[in-house]
């Protein structure tokens, strides 16, 4: 379980994350969603203890997150991290011997579905096919919070429900999953709850299920109407 806390995350002038509060329970995916520098990066870095808030708390399982936690949060950046020397095979080495709960045999078989070559060096890799490979590294692991920022990026249409199955298929059930997109429709099919967040703040939330059938919307007439007007 992860729990915000009136966090807040400041850079320069310009809080990135404001006054936010939120609670995330194992079991479910979150779809975050804003426009771009509206704090869903932010907010997975800090859940991560990538980026330390200016205030507020974040609290795993009922303790201040910590050092120790992060072995049990797998986050998926945006960003390439992967030196270019390596191939993918190398690189799932290095998670395995960096992370106890990387599971070897599972990132073959996810590799081999996606029909990515492990012994193919990284750099070689089209951004559709890294795409892809990173996604397989971090299901590939059986984290307490799995974090994934954007993994849809740079992947074709018809790739993209090959992923998100995949995601889906790599989970543990008692995970904490979030996941950021601007591709909506596509985040909808697998999210089970949504968040809207604004200029570093939650301004809308709920179960996607919840929104449909109460008030006949989906997630893409949601984001319009909060979103209506904003320039980032």
């Amino acid at each position: 379980m992860i729990r915000c806390e009136q966090v807040g995350k400041k850079y320069k002038s310009k809080w990135a994350l404001n006054n936010f509060n939120f609670e995330f329970i194992p079991g479910h995916i979150y779809a975050l969603l804003g426009p771009n520098g509206s704090g869903k990066s932010t907010l997975m870095k800090s859940v991560a203890g990538l980026v330390k808030p200016n205030s507020g708390t974040i609290y795993f399982e009922n303790e201040p997150l910590n050092y120790t936690h992060k072995a049990q949060i797998a986050y998926m950046p945006t960003e390439a991290y992967f030196y270019n020397y390596m191939t993918a095979m190398q690189a799932a080495k290095y998670y395995q011997d960096f992370f106890t709960d990387f599971n070897i045999d599972k990132f073959l078989y996810v590799m081999n579905i996606m029909n990515l070559n492990p012994e193919q060096k990284i750099k070689e890799y089209s951004s559709g096919m890294m795409a892809k490979f990173k996604v397989a590294l971090n299901i590939s692991r059986n984290p307490k919070v799995l974090m994934l920022d954007e993994p849809l990026n740079g992947i074709d249409m018809i790739a993209r429900e090959e992923v998100l199955n995949n995601i889906v298929m790599g989970i543990n059930r008692d995970t904490v999953v979030m996941i950021s997109s601007h591709l909506i429709d596509e985040l909808e099919k697998v999210a089970d709850y949504a968040l809207f967040i604004r200029e570093g703040s939650l301004a809308v939330c709920g179960e996607i299920e919840m929104f449909r059938e109460q008030y006949g919307k989906s997630m893409e007439d949601i984001y319009r109407e909060v979103y209506a007007g904003l320039a980032y």
